[in-house]
């Protein structure tokens, strides 16, 4: 059985070994070898470059899907231990749940899973940190049967998503996100001219979204609850032709149930209206940005050539707290802080987005995410983990999955 030492060793080698987002190749040949070694009776890379590794029968009464992700964002950040932390771009988001994953379920072991009638399915998901989930997308239409005429696997019974939570707690929700690109370019002009630069094309918009968003939230207190826009980027240039640029990216977080094709509707109205178009541009509908789907429109008007993009669409999900797997976690949660002061169990949902948007609504099983870890240090230059949270979060796993069995 895996000890703390080698659990350990597994987050480090893992952590050591760069796999930004579409480079992910190395890390999961890596922990596909280190799986196969610990004892899982099937590893494999599958056809999305993802890491799997499982304990149990294929045919098992139960499934229960870890799914966590092995790709992080750029930023070189020196590994080493120091004062029981493990520092390195990953540590946090998400190698360390996805190691807190392989270490517990080898834990387990494969004999269990069989006595238990219950198939544990880890994976190393790709692209997570990328505009796409192509790792995740490729796991959710394996486990839906009907995504392959009848030849695919039936909808798990659980799933675990692999983000920092801390050992102690679980997160049963992740806000929902789409994002809005504009282009815009006008004939170039003097500044003392009568016409606004084509700078304020992308202010118009950032002022319409954000009034959008305060009228939304007029009802709702909590963060999770409303939405959320930011402004990414902004730029402006003049090409070759003589005509200055504009462009903008603003990303907005999406509460549970939003109506989005309320806010494409009027994204379509503002776009025409500021463009003073002769061809008004039709109301758009969600559909064409449906599981990665991309929309770009152009509007062209007397003086301003307006462009738009809409991507990266997921709804918003939030798990249910009362069913077997959260109740499995919240047992295994006190028993570990009953050495530890008694540290209670606790709920959290978060304003980001994981591939809990991309396999909750698909799925519709169980679901929370989980694992050891800071947030607030995601994608930070300081990114660090304890190493003694993470062997707690370890215990914790390995519990839970005991319990559920």
């Amino acid at each position: 059985m895996i000890g703390q030492n080698e659990a350990i060793a597994l987050l480090h080698g893992l952590v050591d070994i760069p796999s930004l987002s579409l480079q992910e190749s190395r890390a999961t040949a890596w922990l596909v070898e280190q799986m196969a070694a610990s004892g899982y009776s099937r590893t494999f890379v599958d056809g999305a470059g993802n890491a799997v590794g499982e304990m149990g029968a294929t045919d098992a009464a139960r499934t229960l899907i870890l799914l966590g992700h092995i790709d992080t964002v750029p930023g070189n950040i020196p590994v080493r231990i120091a004062g029981g932390l493990l520092y390195g771009r990953g540590s946090v988001d998400a190698k360390g749940p996805l190691a807190t994953f392989a270490a517990a379920v080898a834990r387990i072991g494969d004999t269990w899973a069989r006595e238990n009638d219950i198939r544990l399915v880890v994976v190393g998901a790709v692209e997570e940190e990328y505009a796409t989930s192509k790792g995740a997308r490729f796991i959710r239409d394996r486990f839906i049967s009907d995504r392959f005429n009848g030849a695919g696997e039936p909808i798990p019974d659980f799933c675990i998503i692999g983000e920092p939570s801390s050992w102690q707690r679980v997160t049963l929700g992740y806000k929902g996100r789409v994002l809005v690109e504009i282009e815009a370019s006008q004939p170039m002009a003097h500044t003392a001219g009568p016409d606004a630069g084509v700078a304020t094309v992308a202010v118009d918009l950032w002022n319409w979204v954000s009034a959008y968003a305060v009228d939304f939230n007029t009802p709702f207190d909590k963060a999770f609850d409303q939405l959320l826009p930011s402004l990414r980027d902004l730029r402006t240039w003049t090409d070759e032709h003589l005509h200055d640029r504009v462009s903008a990216k603003i990303g907005i977080r999406l509460p549970v149930d939003f109506p989005i094709d309320d806010f494409l509707a009027g994204l379509a109205g503002w776009a025409n209206q500021r463009t003073a178009t002769d061809t008004p541009l039709a109301p758009f509908s969600s559909a064409s940005i449906e599981d990665g789907g991309v929309k770009r429109v152009e509007v062209v008007g007397p003086l301003t050539h307006l462009s738009l993009g809409i991507y990266a669409h997921e709804p918003a999900w939030r798990g249910d707290r009362n069913n077997p797997l959260v109740r499995a976690f919240l047992a295994a949660i006190r028993e570990q802080a009953r050495d530890r002061g008694g540290e209670r169990p606790g709920f959290v949902v978060k304003t980001g987005t994981s591939d809990m948007n991309v396999v909750g609504p698909a799925w519709g099983c169980p679901i929370l995410a989980y694992g050891p870890g800071d947030s607030s240090l995601d994608h930070t230059p300081n990114e660090h983990i304890s190493l003694d949270e993470y062997w707690q979060a370890v215990l914790v796993l390995e519990q839970a999955l005991r319990n559920l069995g």
